[in-house]
């Protein structure tokens, strides 16, 4: 299994719902994996700079690179893109 995270930062605090709705848009994308879009709670002692997080599931590299071929995850990386500023992404072996 591979676990796949996405963290966003918005450019401004205008823009944290335009990047949390466009990144929801993923969610809709069918397959054998689990994927979560939330936003930050932002309770952390030491920074809380993270606006949403992006947390997904995936059997293999197969379903991972399935999802991230879809339409909808294109379509989302055109909303999401000009309206953030950080991109912090890693993947997981569980």
């Amino acid at each position: 299994m591979i676990r796949h995270i996405v963290m966003f930062s918005a450019k401004s605090p205008d823009n944290i719902d335009a990047v949390y709705n466009g990144l929801k848009m993923l969610e809709s994308i069918e397959g054998n994996w689990v994927l979560t879009v939330t936003k930050n709670k932002k309770v952390d002692q030491i920074e809380n700079e993270i606006d949403v997080v992006v947390y997904g599931e995936f059997p293999d590299q197969d379903a991972l690179d399935t999802y991230k071929s879809h339409q909808i995850y294109q379509d989302c990386i055109d909303v999401v893109r000009p309206l953030r500023d950080k991109r912090i992404a890693v993947d997981v072996a569980a």
